[in-house]
């Protein structure tokens, strides 16, 4: 199979517009404009053969959509070993948000403990999207029945000064004020987190249809000046 020519015939010149301004990071030409259930669709297909195995090897890829092809045949793989070796080899490669958050193992719901181990690694990585995957994995895997307070300060720990990392960290920390108020208060009311990302949290919080109207009141007292800041 010719995947770049599979690509292209799906490709919507309207869209490839529309996302190109989405994602800041990747040139334009590298956006073919392929629609995301049509790139599911397809990965789906090149994940029934072994088309997959060559494709997964093709490293680094040209376009955006091959990088969304990878990601969802990751997210489809049902071994995890074999899942977590062929990450370690894409995480590098990855460019931009999308890729990033859409690429979301199923099998690591049932290897939470091993995947604990490879998030703390990834929480320390210099690569911008490894940093935020792994801040977007503590988000959705380790929130709910699998919490514990250790993993809110293994995200409060994080310092960057890479947007899509404090954007992350902001996102994550809104969730965890919807999920577990109690637990996650504390680290808004302590300034846990640098001001920018502080004040992107409650807001995101804010926005929340999960945090009560009482929540929100209390945490809008809880934002910091940046005046107070440049003091």
């Amino acid at each position: 199979m010719d995947i770049q020519a599979e690509l292209f015939a799906l490709q919507d010149k309207k869209y490839q517009a529309f996302q190109s301004k989405l994602m800041p990071t990747v040139a334009p030409e590298q956006i073919i404009g392929v629609r995301t259930p049509a790139l599911r669709k397809l990965a789906g297909e090149i994940s029934k053969g072994e088309e997959a195995e060559r494709f997964l090897a093709t490293l680094p890829h040209t376009y955006f959509e091959e990088n969304q092809l990878h990601a969802f045949i990751l997210s489809g793989m049902k071994d995890y070993e074999a899942c977590m070796e062929q990450l370690e080899k894409f995480l590098p490669y990855v460019d931009n948000w999308a890729t990033c958050d859409q690429m979301s193992p199923k099998i690591f719901k049932k290897h939470r403990q091993e995947l604990l181990g490879r998030i703390k690694t990834w929480l320390t990585a210099k690569e911008t999207y490894k940093v935020r995957f792994a801040i977007g994995m503590l988000m959705e895997h380790f929130l709910d029945e699998d919490f514990d307070l250790s993993y809110l300060q293994l995200a409060a720990q994080v310092r960057s000064e890479e947007y899509y990392v404090n954007m992350m960290t902001a996102w994550y920390f809104a969730t965890a004020l919807a999920k577990q108020y109690e637990a996650a208060l504390p680290f808004i009311e302590g300034h846990a987190l640098d001001v920018w990302t502080h004040n992107k949290a409650i807001q995101k919080a804010i926005e929340s249809r999960r945090i009560t109207t009482e929540q929100k009141s209390y945490l809008r007292t809880l934002k910091i000046s940046r005046k107070v800041k440049e003091i």
